[in-house]
């Protein structure tokens, strides 16, 4: 048995501790990385995905593969954006699956995690229906695409990280953003546009 096991934790460990911990097989500790950051990553997927139960998959699956490379994890203090990695990997896989699905008429998932429906009740009609024309924009991107908007204008990261959790460089997120936001603002409008990109236009050059 590993002396880890033996030896108390602080009343709150950190993520280094915990994997430490998870790496020699220990349960708890694996219970308690899952605690600490399914909910962060379920609603991160499931704004990038669009759908609840699909998303709830992907964390699922991003887990045991992450549990099953613990070993390979070079910088635990850095758990989440690893994580972040592996669940976007899994996105574009189920992505790209949904779009097959979608052009051979064999989809029949709901969309209930759209931007417009994750909107606060509160939204005004205006912005909750420009909410759904981006959502409109969003499901035609290519899985890349959709990725680096989704995670640059919803989910707030900078460039740096955007570019760290799509595995490829600055430039290439750049180019891809450029991309995104010029479908997006076509389908939107440029001259109406606020909130969700008016905020950041000129930011990503």
């Amino acid at each position: 048995m590993s002396l880890s096991r033996l030896l108390p934790f602080p009343a709150v460990p950190s993520d280094a501790e915990l994997v430490a911990r998870a790496r020699d097989e220990d349960r708890w500790a694996r219970e308690a990385l899952y605690r600490r950051h399914a909910s962060y990553l379920l609603g991160m997927v499931t704004r990038m995905l669009g759908r609840r139960d699909d998303a709830e998959e992907v964390v699922q699956d991003a887990f045991v593969a992450a549990f099953a490379q613990l070993a390979n994890l070079r910088e635990p203090e850095a758990l989440r954006g690893w994580l972040s990695q592996i669940a976007v990997n899994l996105v574009r896989r189920r992505l790209r699956k949904l779009k097959l699905l979608r052009l051979l008429g064999l989809d029949r998932g709901a969309d209930d995690g759209i931007l417009s429906e994750l909107a606060a009740p509160a939204l005004s009609s205006e912005l909750r229906g420009e909410l759904a024309l981006i959502d409109r924009a969003l499901a035609q991107l290519d899985s890349g695409l959709r990725i680096a908007w989704s995670l640059r204008h919803v989910e707030g990261m900078e460039l740096a990280e955007v570019a760290q959790v799509c595995g490829c460089s600055l430039a290439t997120v750049k180019r891809r953003l450029a991309a995104a936001e010029k479908a997006v603002q076509a389908h939107v409008g440029s001259s109406d546009a606020s909130g969700p990109l008016s905020s950041r236009k000129g930011e990503d050059a």
